[in-house]
């Protein structure tokens, strides 16, 4: 009852005409990259024979994981780019907070998941057929899903809870749960406190399960005979290696910093980086410089 805020001001990624329409040129090229690569990717694991793998089965779920993610905010980021419009709704910005947090999540334990299969399949092949059956895989999925929703939901339903009497200015392109409750007049320690616990439990955990799995990798790959195979094996874990440190260094430093809010131009470049770069790097990272991808898009 004591909410009087009908809506939020996104301040948005730039305070100039030509620097918008270049940003707009820019992340409208990385949105049509990302839809074109995941699409693909979906379209060439459903539909070809030889794809039907546990690894392409992981993949085309994060491809459509990707998808959902980025459709959260960057069409209407787009949108704001283009126009004077830098307003989003109360109910709109707390459903794209709900899905980025949870979405976000996924991609996390979705990295890890794919990690354990390229583990399995490296470090016990013969055993990886009868590891990685239909059902565990369906079951790591749906277990990637509920994880992200049950861990993201309570902090996200108190902060929807909280009232808003002004003002109402978030410094972001996104409805930032970390600016929304800078924003509430009433007490949101309690908040602050949950949803840094799960941010800490969460991130460094899904990086402890990725890390250790590509170390396994490695030491498997230094013992391949051929150096020809060895340089392959590598140039494939250095671009999967590099996409995750950029997607977890940019996603710790901007989110488990207790004495650092947010709200600063700093915060919003940190956001592109695991929220767009990496997103845009992904299919190609992970799926279509695959030698058997690049077969069945032939």
């Amino acid at each position: 009852n004591r909410t009087s805020v009908v809506e939020f001001v996104l301040l948005g990624l730039a305070n100039s005409h030509h620097l918008e329409i270049t940003l707009f040129l820019l992340l409208g090229t990385a949105y049509f990259l990302i839809l074109l690569g995941n699409i693909s990717v979906i379209t060439i694991t459903l539909t070809n024979n030889s794809l039907q793998t546990p690894m392409y089965y992981f993949l085309r779920n994060f491809a459509l994981l990707e998808i959902t993610f980025t459709s959260t905010f960057l069409p209407s980021t787009l949108y704001s780019l283009l126009t004077e419009r830098k307003t989003i709704s109360l109910p709109g910005c707390f459903l794209q907070m709900l899905f980025f947090y949870c979405l976000g999540t996924c991609t996390l334990f979705h990295m890890a998941v794919m990690s354990l299969d390229r583990y399995v399949a490296i470090c016990h092949p013969l055993h990886y057929t009868a590891i990685m059956s239909s059902r565990l895989c369906l079951q790591l999925i749906l277990s990637c899903w509920a994880l992200s929703f049950l861990s993201m939901f309570p902090p996200t339903i108190l902060t929807v809870r909280l009232p808003f009497c002004g003002p109402n200015v978030m410094n972001h392109f996104y409805c930032d749960a970390s600016l929304l409750l800078q924003l509430s007049c009433t007490d949101t320690g309690f908040i602050e406190e949950l949803m840094f616990i799960t941010l800490i439990i969460i991130l460094p955990g899904t990086l402890m399960v990725t890390a250790v799995s590509y170390g396994c990798i490695i030491v498997t790959i230094l013992h391949i005979p051929s150096s020809a195979g060895r340089r392959k094996a590598f140039s494939t874990c250095s671009a999967h290696l590099i996409v995750v440190t950029v997607f977890y260094s940019t996603c710790i430093y901007r989110y488990i910093r207790p004495e650092q809010r947010g709200g600063q131009d700093s915060d919003k470049v940190l956001s592109l980086f695991f929220s767009v770069l990496t997103q845009t790097l992904n299919p190609y990272i992970y799926s279509l410089r695959n030698r058997q991808v690049k077969q069945a898009l032939k």
